[in-house]
């Protein structure tokens, strides 16, 4: 959700945003579909990660499989149903909505599925990673209102570039047991070294991204203020844990307070776009 709800709103609003138009119905209608498919994706991830997570006392208190407050069939059936309204959304949102939305949830069922387990193979853990969980989702929503991407590909690639280097810091941070397990992950193949500073590439790289779309003036400039009045708010309270609720390193404190300062500007841009309030 805190994910989610920003990019989706923000792919929507970058496509009507130039013809002065409003979004309807559809964009709330993949809002609500990548939100399911993001659903699919960690439910997937626990049926297919049950057996491991049984193993360790901490993983299996927080896996509803492993726990034994559902069965493995009762697990397959629910995520099956969320997948299968996950597309029904899409669908009627239609068009390159559809097709995107099929690749999302595609790649939520090839990242985790045996035997093609995307996160435990080198690079193609990363790159759908990036794509599945960020952007694809602003795609969606830009495609629902236009097939013609324009400026809107900056966007898409500093979403991406963003879960790239949350997937590279998550992988460094849990590189001692991935390795200890025997997983191949792209982490485990390059090293620690590498895979933190492909990492600070990758965030280095979005900045550039969306400061290229800033010029390009994809975003209304009022948006700019919300930012930094954000930013200048959340500064006044100190951010110790990463996304995961672990102790942040590498600067990873900026994830919380970044996701709520991403939030709260793409709300306020669509309630100003909905004539709810007339910030513009």
């Amino acid at each position: 959700m805190p994910f989610t709800i920003p990019l989706t709103l923000v792919g929507g609003l970058l496509a009507v945003e130039p013809l002065g138009a409003m979004v309807d119905w559809r964009l709330f209608a993949v809002l609500a579909a990548n939100v399911l498919a993001m659903c699919f994706a960690f439910m997937l991830n626990d049926v297919e990660d049950a057996p491991d997570d049984a193993l360790d006392v901490a993983k299996r208190a927080h896996n509803v499989i492993s726990a034994g407050l559902l069965s493995r069939r009762e697990g397959i059936v629910i995520s099956a149903m969320t997948f299968a309204l996950a597309l029904l959304l899409y669908l009627l949102a239609g068009g390159w909505a559809l097709v995107l939305g099929g690749i999302t949830l595609a790649l939520c069922y090839l990242y985790s599925a045996h035997p093609f387990r995307f996160k435990a193979r080198p690079l193609t853990d990363v790159l759908a990673h990036a794509l599945m969980l960020s952007g694809l989702l602003v795609a969606a929503g830009y495609a629902t209102y236009s097939s013609e991407p324009g400026g809107a590909w900056l966007v898409v690639m500093a979403a991406s570039l963003f879960s790239a280097y949350g997937q590279f810091y998550n992988q460094v941070e849990d590189y001692v047991v991935d390795k200890s397990a025997g997983l191949r992950n792209t982490a485990v193949l390059l090293g620690k070294s590498v895979t933190t500073w492909l990492g600070h590439l990758s965030f280095v790289g979005a900045l550039v991204c969306g400061g290229a779309a800033i010029v390009q003036g994809l975003f209304p400039d009022w948006l700019g203020i919300i930012v930094i009045v954000g930013g200048l708010a959340c500064s006044v309270f100190p951010w110790e844990l990463d996304m995961r609720g672990n102790r942040a390193s590498a600067g990873a404190n900026v994830q919380r307070p970044g996701l709520l300062i991403a939030n709260l500007t793409s709300l306020l841009w669509l309630t100003d776009n909905l004539g709810l309030l007339a910030i513009a």
